[in-house]
């Protein structure tokens, strides 16, 4: 068996186990929701680990303050990031580790260079 078989028994035998608990699928389905449209799910990936400013969000995903704050907001609101104040700033962070896990393996799948 290879790894790779190995790796997708691991997963599925996985599986019921997730679908007999009704309050995580509903958490999960609420999480990749909210990480679904393309904008918030490269917010996601720009703070990875990391806390970072409104400013330094913006800069690096490139688009307008207040687009970037709707979905900051909406992201906030379902509980996958958290934010504190600092004077006149508003420092954002992933809040949960299994949301920085699911975006890690988000990119191992997605994110790869194929040669």
């Amino acid at each position: 068996m290879t790894a790779i078989e190995k790796e997708s028994d691991s997963m599925t035998s996985s599986i019921p186990e997730l679908m007999s608990r009704e309050e995580d699928i509903q958490r999960a389905s609420r999480s990749l929701k909210a990480m679904s449209h393309p904008l918030r799910l490269k917010i996601l990936c720009v703070l990875g680990a990391d806390e970072r400013s409104v400013q330094e969000i913006v800069a690096a995903v490139g688009t307008s303050q207040s687009n970037i704050s709707q979905h900051l907001a909406i992201l906030r609101d379902k509980g996958i990031l958290a934010s504190r104040k600092e004077a006149n700033r508003v420092y954002y962070r992933v809040g949960d580790n299994r949301t920085l896990r699911l975006i890690e393996m988000m990119q191992d799948v997605f994110c790869t260079i194929r040669s």
